[in-house]
């Protein structure tokens, strides 16, 4: 009788486990998705920040070269 209460418990336990995992796993998932687009946005940031360091860097050539015309 002792282990057919501990067999029970032990079988609830892990179905409890299961359905923590499965939560668990439907965050990750929602977790991995927002991760994935602030990656984007990321990547976005650094691409445009790129292209203004090199207009930046384009502009100094091309004035130091006007000036070094004169």
């Amino acid at each position: 009788m002792l282990c057919s209460n501990d067999c029970s418990m032990s079988t609830e336990f892990k179905y409890k486990e299961n359905y923590y995992s499965e939560e668990s796993s439907n965050k990750s998932k929602v977790n991995v998705t927002n991760l994935v687009s602030r990656l984007n946005q990321e990547k976005k940031k650094e691409r445009n920040s790129n292209i203004a360091l090199s207009v930046a860097a384009v502009s100094a050539v091309t004035v130091f070269g006007i000036i070094l015309s004169l």
